[in-house]
């Protein structure tokens, strides 16, 4: 794999958990560029100077599963900062010599960390107060600290709820600070950022869009690209970015599913075609939809079935305006983490949404890095 060597980083190795998109949400909002990586794929060869700091997410296994994980821990050999979070704080115990047994109480939800010791990490994360409430998430929990380890914050259930290798720069945290239940979480990850890795701010929303809008223009080149247009947030803003940036070769695709809200298609239709100028292609399948759902009540099945209706539609479109090869969808950081893990981990799945793991796995469109971006 080829890791983007020109722009300061921190690294997200993914190990399957839900919350690993929002690790790198909370990253880019403190203004630091961020990337995930499988931990399937990421090896030391891959490691480049432009990393700064490197995040081990949580993930669904245990620590003595870790064939299924393959990971390369070599990896901790490479001279940065590194923060384990549930699992990866485990893994991180675990790999340095520390042991890992199962919970007595399995943890789901909120729970209190008592304050030990000082930590540049929890610099200013306590406050003025001992104890701050987070969400745990975890059925084992580390037993033992290796060597050079210690103790900056226990909770009731787990004695080693945060700690640290000051030597080595090795934190590791039993909760998810990157979860809004996590009373000041936030703050530990930017202490990580930027007290312990020193990185400097490098990243905004706008820079994100202009270099996406650089991104499709060079993906695409001469040719179209068809955009399947809801009306929504998500494929609005996308719809937007790939008009920004290619213009009259961007075909808005809006399919009436006989699924609306009452007028929807009129709004939709008047807002992209008649305000935006957009090219926009407005399909009446209401018929169709209905039929194919008649009778199904399975809610995984209608997603399936919806999801497979509307590539065939996309792409008998696609023949009529010629010269496409791309197809451009939006979703948002929930569908992607109920759908699938991003990165291709094993996770729970908790539902597939219809423009995510509902898609057939074969269809006629090419989706580029510049696209997924967008998706």
């Amino acid at each position: 794999m080829s890791l983007d060597q020109n722009l300061n980083k921190i690294l997200i190795i993914d190990f399957g958990s839900q919350f690993t998109q929002l690790i790198a949400r909370r990253v880019r909002e403190l203004g630091v560029f961020s990337e995930i990586v499988s931990h399937k794929k990421i090896k030391l060869k891959d490691i480049n100077n432009s990393i700064k700091g490197i995040v081990l997410s949580g993930g669904p296994l245990n620590v003595y599963q870790i064939n299924k994980y393959s990971f390369d821990k070599k990896i901790l050999q490479f001279d940065v900062p590194v923060l384990g979070i549930c699992f990866g704080h485990q893994i991180l115990s675990k790999l340095n010599g520390g042991r890992v047994k199962q919970s007595k109480h399995r943890e789901f939800g909120l729970a209190n960390v008592y304050k030990k010791n000082n930590s540049l990490l929890t610099t200013n994360f306590f406050g003025n107060k001992k104890s701050k409430q987070v969400w745990m998430s975890h059925a084992d929990q580390v037993s033992k600290l290796p060597k050079n380890f210690k103790v900056v914050a226990s909770s009731t259930n787990s004695k080693f709820a945060i700690v640290e290798n000051k030597i080595k720069k090795y934190y590791g945290v039993q909760f998810h600070p990157e979860v809004t239940h996590t009373e000041n979480g936030k703050k530990l990850i930017s202490n990580f950022i930027f007290l312990i890795c020193k990185i400097k701010k490098n990243w905004s929303s706008k820079d994100q869009k202009n270099q996406l809008i650089k991104e499709v223009r060079k993906q695409v080149g001469t040719n179209k690209v068809i955009c399947a247009l809801s009306g929504g947030v998500d494929s609005s803003v996308v719809a937007q970015l790939l008009n920004k940036s290619i213009g009259k070769k961007l075909y808005c695709i809006f399919v009436n599913t006989g699924l609306l809200r009452k007028n929807e298609e009129t709004q939709v239709v008047k807002t992209f075609k008649k305000r935006l100028k957009m090219n926009l292609i407005y399909v009446n399948a209401e018929k169709e939809f209905l039929k194919n759902l008649k009778n199904v009540s399975d809610p995984e099945k209608k997603r399936k079935i919806i999801g497979n209706l509307f590539i065939k539609i996309f792409e008998r479109y696609a023949k009529k305006i010629k010269n496409v090869k791309f197809l451009a969808q939006g979703t948002l950081y929930p569908d992607l983490i109920e759908s699938k893990s991003v990165t291709g981990s094993q996770t729970s799945k908790i539902k597939s949404h219809h423009n995510v793991g509902g898609l057939p796995k074969k269809n006629e469109f090419k989706i580029s890095r510049a696209i997924k971006i967008l998706i």
